[in-house]
């Protein structure tokens, strides 16, 4: 029987009860597979890591940014704060002074504007773009034909890794990530040794807001619901 966590598949989303404060959380109906009741010794264990002080005061400013994101209204909850804006007050309460930001160079004018902007807020800001370095796409088996610009073209590779790890370098206090591609962005996070976040990610079509295509995948892209043709 598998028991893998399938939190997308639960009827009721036990962990998050809509009960008062003194009451106690029960996952008594909640189904086999959930992480809550199968995984209870790594959720305890996880939770010690909040026990460090470091881990502590990062995580509580984090849920109080959570929830300033929000106000109360005679009409009931409402939303207030764009992500920018909500890195920004982050990064002030943390006391960081120096934001490093890693860019896709098709989004320069955007990482312009990043720039300005924090810069405005009176953070100092280091920013390296993916083609840093300008090493040929040959340099990770690239084929000439497999260049964007044509085999005839020189096209430098991204390289995440290095973007990485001068803002490693740099002692950043927040890296901030703004448009990597799908597995460039996964390459520098597992290269960042500093705190990050991601403000965008890169959607070429969707002007950078991949989440259009699954509110169209019932009109417009609905080849993403097809199975697979084999």
């Amino acid at each position: 029987m598998d028991n893998s966590p399938k939190c997308v598949k639960c009827p009721g989303v036990f962990c998050y009860p809509n009960i008062a404060a003194d009451e106690e959380p029960s996952f008594e109906g909640a189904p086999r597979f959930c992480p809550s009741k199968t995984k209870r010794e790594i959720i305890e264990r996880s939770i010690r890591e909040y026990d460090k002080p470091d881990i502590s005061e990062f995580a509580r400013l984090a849920s109080i940014q959570e929830y300033e994101c929000y106000e109360h209204t005679p009409d009931g909850i409402r939303t207030k704060i764009p992500r920018i804006e909500e890195t920004i007050q982050f990064a002030q309460k943390n006391g960081f002074r120096r934001l490093g930001l890693a860019f896709c160079v098709g989004l320069i004018n955007e990482a312009r504007m990043v720039t300005s902007i924090f810069e405005t807020k009176g953070f100092g800001v280091v920013s390296v773009c993916c083609k840093t370095g300008a090493i040929p796409k040959e340099r990770i088996g690239i084929k000439p034909e497999q260049k964007i610009p044509g085999p005839g073209r020189y096209e430098s590779m991204c390289s995440p890794i290095t973007q990485a790890q001068i803002l490693n370098s740099e002692n950043a206090d927040l890296a901030i990530l703004l448009g990597l591609c799908v597995g460039h962005d996964t390459l520098f996070m597992k290269y960042c040794k500093i705190p990050m976040t991601v403000l965008a990610v890169k959607d070429r079509v969707t002007g950078h807001n991949p989440l259009a295509a699954l509110y169209l995948s019932h009109s417009y892209y609905g080849r993403l619901i097809l199975p697979n043709r084999t």
